[in-house]
This record gives C-alpha cells, sequence and structure tokens, in this order.
C-alpha cells in the first residue's frame, strides 16, 4: 500500500513530531545529527544479538524489525515490534550487554546514532530531548499493555489489540489508512508476540474474517470498520500517547530521563 520511503531525518522527525511541534531550527539539527550512511539489512537477519555490547542506537528508516529473546531451546518470544522512524534502545548506554535481541523481518534501511550525537542533540535542543524521552516512556507503557495483552485477553482479543496499534503506530508516521497497511508478518511472528501457537493464530485469523473485522491477502491487511476492530479487541489506544502535544505545552521532564542522565541539565 506504501511506496514511500522517507530519508532517515524526515522519518524520525515525523515519528517525533507526535510528541512535540517542532521548529525548522530542530529539525536542521535532527537533519545534521542523522547525516550518517544508510545502512541495508536482509529479512530475518539480525541486526544485534543478545549479549553483545550495544554499539550504537538503532534509527529503523523502512522496513519492520522486532525486539526478541530466546530460549536455550530455541523458542522465541518477541517482546516489541519496531517500524519505520522508531528510534530503538535510547538507554542501551548503560548496558555493558544487551539483554535482548533485535532482528529484521523485513528487509530494512536503518542508521546507527552514537549516543554522543543523541545526547548532544538532547542538551542542545531540549525540545528534541524531551521528545526523545517521551518516546522512551512510551516504549515502556507498550510493553505493559503486552503484558496485559498475553495475561488476561482472549486470542481474537490478542490479535485484534495489535492490529489495532500497529494501524495507529504506522498512522503517526504517514505508513497506515484506517483502513488498512501493509503487513509483512508471518503467522510464526504473530504467535511468537501473543503467546499463542502457530495454529491458534491460524484460527483466530479465520474468526477475524469471518466476523468481517479484517481481510488479510497479498501481505496487506484491511480493516472495513477500525471502530468495530477496536470494540472486538478490548483495545484502548491511550498508552500510546500519541497526537498529545497540546497537552503538554510548558511542561518540561525532569532531567535525567534521556540515556545518560543528561537531558535537561
Amino acid at each position: 500500500m506504501q511506496d514511500e520511503d522517507p530519508g532517515a531525518a524526515e522519518m524520525l522527525a515525523r515519528h517525533l513530531e507526535n510528541f512535540a511541534t517542532l521548529s525548522p531550527e530542530e529539525i536542521a539539527a535532527i537533519e545534521a545529527t542523522l547525516a550518517l550512511p544508510v545502512r541495508s539489512g536482509s529479512a530475518r537477519r539480525d541486526l544485534i544479538v543478545e549479549g553483545a555490547p550495544p554499539r550504537a542506537v538503532f534509527l529503523i528508516v523502512s522496513g519492520w524489525a522486532c525486539r526478541f529473546k530466546t530460549l536455550e531451546d530455541g523458542r522465541r518470544q518477541i517482546v516489541g515490534f519496531l517500524l519505520p522512524g522508531d528510534v530503538c534502545d535510547l538507554n542501551n548506554v548503560l548496558l555493558a550487554r544487551m539483554d535482548h535481541s533485535i532482528g529484521a523481518l523485513t528487509e530494512v534501511r536503518y542508521v546507527e546514532i552514537s549516543n554522543t550525537a543523541l545526547q548532544r542533540l538532547s542538551l542542545e535542543h531540549p525540545r528534541v530531548g524531551q521528545a526523545l524521552s517521551w518516546q522512551m516512556l512510551v516504549t515502556l507503557s507498550t510493553q505493559r499493555e503486552w503484558t496485559m495483552n498475553i495475561g488476561q485477553r482472549n486470542a481474537l482479543e490478542r490479535l485484534g489489540s495489535l492490529f489495532c496499534e500497529l494501524s495507529l503506530r504506522l498512522q503517526a508516521v504517514g505508513l497506515a489508512t484506517p483502513l488498512g497497511y501493509d503487513f509483512p508478518l508471518t503467522q510464526t511472528d504473530l504467535a511468537d508476540a501473543t503467546g499463542l501457537t502457530s495454529v491458534h493464530v491460524n484460527r483466530t485469523l479465520q474468526h477475524l474474517r469471518a466476523a468481517g473485522l479484517i481481510s488479510l491477502s497479498s501481505r496487506v491487511l484491511r480493516i472495513p470498520d477500525y471502530a468495530a476492530l477496536e470494540d472486538a479487541s478490548l483495545f484502548t489506544p491511550e498508552y500510546l500517547h500519541l497526537d498529545q502535544r497540546d497537552t503538554r505545552r510548558g511542561h518540561n521532564l525532569p532531567g535525567g530521563v534521556f540515556p545518560g542522565g543528561l537531558a535537561g541539565r
């Protein structure tokens, strides 16, 4: 559904604009910081593995990736999907070793940003730093919602809630409409993200189709009635904290929220 592939700075600015209204000067500072080589990663390849020393912060420019953990017997749990505009693990400067892996689900384009460069950007442009901090807080909020999803929702509600979340996150960076979006995930990916078996995912997708809540073909997920899918899934979007810039005007985050404890000092 989307052929657009904007540059790294444009994609980050789109994402951060959900948390703060950025000035032309702040956008120019983002562009200067992200004047970096854009790397390519093959589908189903790891960008960094659990246990490795963190070398940079990843910004996804295009494609889909995920955070995941694996058990010794190879079982995988996806703990978060990474979409274009997402900055991965802003706080990894505090870690000696990665406590999870980041893997490409599709072919991805990304940049590696040094923690030093991000901290400098945050210090020199506090509103950008605050927006980055808001993103980090939303990541934590989303993790709590995923725990609720696996612990309390039934299979239809788990998948439906995930489809709603992905829709809103992709709409926030201009890569979806309420009627649908490109959908590269396999049934195995969905199973690993929702704590279901692939067989259970297949059965639940059939139920969602039969109820007229989704259609899925040619790697495109269509949502005929987004409100109906929200209702059926018991989905509430507040945890994403999207487009609430007006409610935060005049409120500054305390120093030390940004990685390294430098923002706002």
